[in-house]
């Protein structure tokens, strides 16, 4: 018997996981090559996973619901015109299935990588935790549930280390003696409030149960890979913030005077927005600091200026990217803004549109908001929020005072990888920039 697995792909730059929200197809069903097999999604799109081969569905591993890393094996498929299998090697396949999936030094267990390095960066003690994955598998999201939680079980080994150390009340004589034994009995002191109980706080909030009248709202597959998203990015990139005031009048006057004929000549809006990305991009390329993700032992700092937009619907919220904004222009970052958009209304965004992205650009403004904070777009290192444009009264040189078209700029900042100082400049250059837009110093083509 020949039997072929499909594995989770890869379906962008910096995806490490997908969830299967839906099986397309059930054990015993033939299929052929590119066939889709199941509908995926993960923090940037969502995705059907085309089959790879023509041949019978042999085995489903993973479940609905599931969150795989990329490369686990979610299904087995037995090419067509092979022979007919046997108990003997039915069970050496799924030997091999599973050793696909376990680490070499964590036996008898199913951990993926992903979970495997959330519970080393958490000091997660995964013999004490209860699976909810298939035949009690654990997850991504087991491990995401008690981090949020705070109700971290300690390794055994370590608990049992400290309940059995005796206290050391060395005298000063003794002090240089005892330093080594001193320092890992305070080491320890520090690691227990990861371990300690839940708080109030947070056990009501996993306690909560509808009260007559109350609406259930059940968590959709994308809002469940938005929270994951956020919450990584909210735990491991330790947050910053910063904001500018700009004063955008002249940016104001010069587009309200081509929005009309450019709508007749080309098609499509001018948006405020256009000009934002554009000086963001043009920024961006004269401090390349700001367009860096953080990688563990190095900070990356990217080539190319990929600027991801958010773009929200009723329920949903998607990052299309800008691929090499700081090459286009006024006008080619406009149609982009329109295409994208309507790609994600009309669900008909692919995986390509949602890339590569190196910096987020937010239009916060476009819902009246004038002030926020952003969650970084993870592994980016920063995303900057342009609020809405509002008229204040401004106190101009001599004294007078004056009404302006004034908007606010929002940034949130990685400070494993950013510092204020660079941050601030960068901020100043695209203050700059936009506060000198006008007709004689900007085109928009």
């Amino acid at each position: 018997m020949s039997v072929e697995k499909i594995t989770m792909p890869q379906l962008g730059e910096s995806v490490t996981e997908g969830t299967i929200s839906k099986w397309l197809v059930a054990v015993g069903d033939r299929v052929n090559k590119y066939d889709p097999l199941a509908e995926v999604m993960t923090d940037k799109v969502n995705a059907e996973i085309p089959s790879s081969f023509a041949g019978i569905i042999k085995e489903l591993i993973a479940g609905e619901g599931d969150t795989l890393a990329v490369g686990e094996v979610i299904c087995l498929i037995e090419l067509e015109g092979t022979e007919v299998s046997t108990p003997a090697v039915e069970a050496e396949t799924e030997m091999k299935a599973e050793a696909a999936l376990v680490k070499s030094d964590v036996p008898k267990a199913r951990y993926s990588p992903a979970v495997l390095k959330l519970a080393g960066e958490h000091n997660i003690d995964l013999n004490q935790v209860q699976g909810t994955g298939m035949n009690g598998r654990i997850t991504r999201k087991d491990l995401l549930k008690i981090i949020e939680t705070g109700n971290i079980p300690a390794p055994v080994a370590v608990a049992q280390s400290i309940a059995s150390t005796p206290v050391i009340e060395a005298t000063k004589a003794e002090q240089p003696k005892a330093a080594v034994s001193t320092r890992v009995i305070e080491a320890a002191k520090i690691e227990q409030p990861k371990v300690a109980a839940p708080t109030a706080e947070a056990a009501k909030s996993v306690s909560i149960s509808a009260m007559p009248g109350d609406i259930e709202i059940p968590v959709s597959g994308v809002r469940k890979a938005i929270a994951a998203n956020m919450l990584r990015s909210k735990h491991e990139a330790p947050h910053a913030w910063m904001m500018v005031e700009v004063d955008v009048t002249n940016l104001v006057t010069y587009r309200n005077s081509l929005k009309d004929e450019f709508k007749k000549r080309e098609g499509f809006n001018l948006t405020f927005f256009a000009f934002f990305v554009k000086a963001v991009a043009q920024a961006l390329k004269e401090f390349p600091q700001i367009n860096s993700m953080w990688a563990g032992d190095k900070i990356i700092q990217k080539k190319d200026i990929n600027l991801s937009i958010a773009v929200a619907t009723e329920t949903e919220l998607f990052v299309p990217v800008i691929k090499h904004a700081d090459e286009k222009s006024i006008k080619g970052i406009a149609r982009e803004i329109t295409e994208l958009a309507h790609k994600v209304r009309t669900k008909t965004l692919k995986s390509e549109d949602m890339q590569g992205g190196t910096f987020t650009v937010n239009n916060t403004g476009s819902f009246g908001s004038v002030q926020s904070m952003g969650i970084i777009n993870y592994p980016q290192a920063a995303i900057l929020q342009i609020e809405s444009i509002v008229k204040r009264p401004v106190i101009m040189e001599g004294g007078m005072f004056a009404a302006r078209d004034m908007v606010n700029l929002c940034l949130s900042l990685d400070h494993r990888v950013l510092d204020g100082l660079i941050c601030g400049k960068f901020l100043a250059r695209v203050k700059e920039i936009l506060e000198n837009v006008s007709k004689e110093n900007t085109s928009v083509y």
